[in-house]
């Protein structure tokens, strides 16, 4: 049978993750019994042995008890969880607790008593029991707060988890229902390229598996530099420009201190896909499209010239590709539509 890995995050005290948790337990406790020795000492003295061994006794009181109600909670934990009763869960812990403590302060009373140096009055004795018994309920309460953090925690990172693989998702959806769109279209202009001019068919045929190529070379990395997706959007403008002709105009002008910045794969085909799904492209209205740096943007923007029915669109691909920089870069893709241009601003990394 497989063995189960040991956990290194595992601490060497039952119920600790991690040494600095641990750490950080021991720190508070210590706190706690140096701020009570020196209470105990310099207002108490009848009761007080020297400093060093109040500090002592005190720490190792307040561990006993903090170990001893954290076992508690460690065992309700497998044997009545959160999960199946919240309130119930915590309620039971908080009887336990004081059934716990008031136990202690019956032993230590009974059998520490006889050796106090002085005789305790009735009102201190009731006093200790209401001690005893709410001092582990705010223990308790520590231990309420650390699970409600942890599965806060857990949610937060279960959600963008999610999120993120969400965004991926679409994102690939998109790519797939663009590359069939695509090569429907090119392999159109192809079909009449060989048919008029064999030359040209041959080197549109050579970009044309340049741009797959591309495709199936970079489609599960998350990102490449901004150089790369220029040599390949090279490939894809020729096919473009040869099946549009002079009704396009494919501007590229971007700094060479800038071609390092990386981004997400075919984002540039998306953006120009997305502009001739949405535009009239006639040689009487060219669609015009500049490619170029702002402030560590690169920015696709398109003179305006909507299509008043657009096939095959779900209005989401924009959104999808907003979604997938948001996780990557932590930058928000923008969006500037106005009359005359239709601008993206895509956040290089």
């Amino acid at each position: 049978m497989a063995q189960a890995k040991e956990n290194p995050n595992q601490g060497s005290i039952i119920g600790y993750k991690t040494a600095r948790q641990l750490r950080n337990t021991y720190g508070v406790i210590l706190g706690l019994s140096a701020v009570a020795a020196l209470v105990r000492y310099f207002k108490f003295p009848e009761f007080s042995l020297s400093l060093p061994a109040n500090l002592l006794i005190i720490f190792a009181g307040i561990t006993f008890i903090w170990e001893s109600l954290r076992f508690i909670d460690l065992y309700l934990n497998k044997v009545f969880p959160y999960e199946r009763n919240l309130m119930g869960r915590i309620t039971l812990q908080l009887f336990v607790g004081a059934l716990f403590g008031l136990f202690t302060r019956l032993l230590i009373f009974y059998f520490g008593e006889p050796y106090f140096p002085v005789r305790l009055d009735r009102l201190f004795l009731a006093t200790t029991w209401v001690v005893y018994a709410l001092l582990p309920g705010a223990i308790n309460l520590v231990f309420f707060t650390v699970y409600f953090i942890d599965k806060w925690k857990e949610a937060l990172v279960q959600g963008e988890r999610l999120e993120k693989e969400k965004a991926q998702v679409q994102f690939d959806t998109l790519k797939n229902q663009l590359n069939p769109h695509f090569l429907f279209n090119v392999l159109a202009s192809l079909n009449s390229l060989i048919l008029e001019d064999q030359q040209l068919a041959s080197r549109f045929l050579q970009h044309l598996s340049k741009v797959y190529r591309y495709i199936l070379q970079h489609k599960d990395q998350n990102l490449v530099s901004l150089q790369t997706e220029l040599d390949f959007i090279q490939n894809y403008i020729f096919l473009a420009e040869t099946r549009f002709s002079k009704a396009l105009q494919i501007c590229v002008a971007v700094n060479p201190e800038c071609r390092d910045l990386q981004l997400v794969p075919v984002t540039l085909q998306v953006l120009l896909e997305n502009a001739f799904k949405h535009n009239v492209i006639e040689e009487a209205r060219p669609l015009k499209i500049e490619i170029f740096i702002e402030n560590d943007f690169l920015v696709v923007r398109n003179n305006q010239q909507k299509r008043r029915l657009v096939e095959d669109s779900n209005g989401q691909g924009l959104e999808n590709l907003g979604k997938v920089y948001q996780y990557v870069a932590n930058r928000s893709m923008e969006v500037v539509a106005n009359d005359i241009f239709f601008t993206v601003k895509i956040p290089l990394v």
